[in-house]
């Protein structure tokens, strides 16, 4: 075997390793891709999920407020109901006089 057939041995024993390198590496690629694509779906769900959770304590908190509400609302009701009492007492006692 001559030096020039010797290097061309070498070249394409070479050449085979960088292919073969090549497909590991477009494999580890794909792969990669395939996992940012797995975590871009899973953020997108969990921003939904997110967005949803925002979304019923908002109303939950609208719901706490509404509630507080008729709270008050019925504290003022027998607030007034008493003042009415107290005032129709007093028009009773300066009538008797």
């Amino acid at each position: 075997m001559n030096a020039n057939e010797k290097t061309l041995n070498t070249f394409a024993t070479r050449v085979r390793q960088m292919i073969l390198q090549y497909e590991e590496v477009k494999k580890e690629n794909n792969e990669l891709y395939d996992l940012v694509d797995q975590r871009e779906k899973e953020i997108a769900k969990l921003e939904a999920q997110l967005k949803q959770a925002q979304s019923d304590y908002n109303s939950l908190k609208m719901a706490k407020m509404i509630e507080i509400s008729d709270g008050d609302m019925e504290g003022a009701q027998k607030r007034i109901s008493k003042l009415i009492r107290d005032v129709n007492k007093c028009i009773t006692l300066i009538s008797e006089k």
